[in-house]
């Protein structure tokens, strides 16, 4: 019989390193590349001070687990050595120091789906696993939505919501931002009242008012409520 090939899993992206920041930082405190090597040693990266070198110089860059002792022995926040803000979950698991198994176990999911989540950039979490990943994360309810890859289900429903009934919507919407659906009640009816005009979505009639994007007033609106995770 043939061997069957085991399926190929996607490997993640690389660490999103910034060798100017990295450099800047090291000259700030005045330390030399051997220094920032025994700093790493001490937190458990050991190292020559090369590598230090080759990643301010862009020929190499640190693993996960070197990003995070890099940026301890420069004492300084791990999302100051990134290139651009955190965007995907692996960015702020990193920006926030963490291991996806300490991730996954505050947020009461598998490691395997976890590790899945960040592969594909689709949490399937419930909403308290979700609320959970907020938390563990330090996310922004747009942050959170942006790195979990729900931009597109939340556009989608707010325009089904504008069009038509917004009530039977309110549950599938609790889903995808974790809110109390008391906040999301609020929101909506003024959403559709805004947005509310006699022609159906995707024809050629226009308002006679220009209205605003759906998703960014639907986050203003939601942040005059104070939700527990900001907006």
């Amino acid at each position: 019989m043939r061997r069957r090939k085991s399926p190929t899993t996607a490997a993640p992206s690389p660490v999103p390193f910034s060798p100017e920041a990295a450099r800047a930082h090291r000259a700030g405190l005045g330390l030399t590349p051997d220094q920032v090597a025994e700093g790493m040693a001490a937190h458990g990266v050991r190292l020559l001070p090369g590598h230090v070198l080759a990643w301010e110089n862009g020929e190499l860059r640190p693993g996960e687990a070197e990003f995070i002792a890099l940026a301890r022995a420069l004492w300084c926040p791990a999302a100051q050595l990134m290139d651009g803000r955190p965007v995907s979950l692996r960015d702020h698991r990193l920006a926030r120091e963490l291991g996806q198994e300490a991730v996954a176990e505050r947020t009461g999911v598998s490691l395997p789906a976890y590790r899945q989540a960040e592969l594909t950039g689709h949490w399937d979490g419930d909403p308290d696993q979700t609320h959970a990943l907020a938390q563990a994360l330090g996310l922004r309810l747009t942050e959170l939505v942006e790195a979990t890859g729900r931009g597109e289900a939340l556009d989608r429903l707010l325009r089904q919501c504008v069009a038509g009934r917004w009530q039977p919507h309110l549950r599938p919407l609790a889903r995808l931002v974790p809110v109390p659906e008391a906040d999301l009640a609020a929101v909506l009816p003024v959403l559709h009242q805004e947005h509310h005009v006699p022609s159906h979505w995707g024809t050629t009639a226009q308002p006679r008012t220009a209205t605003p994007p759906l998703v960014p007033r639907f986050w203003h609106l939601l942040s005059t409520l104070d939700p527990a995770i900001p907006v």
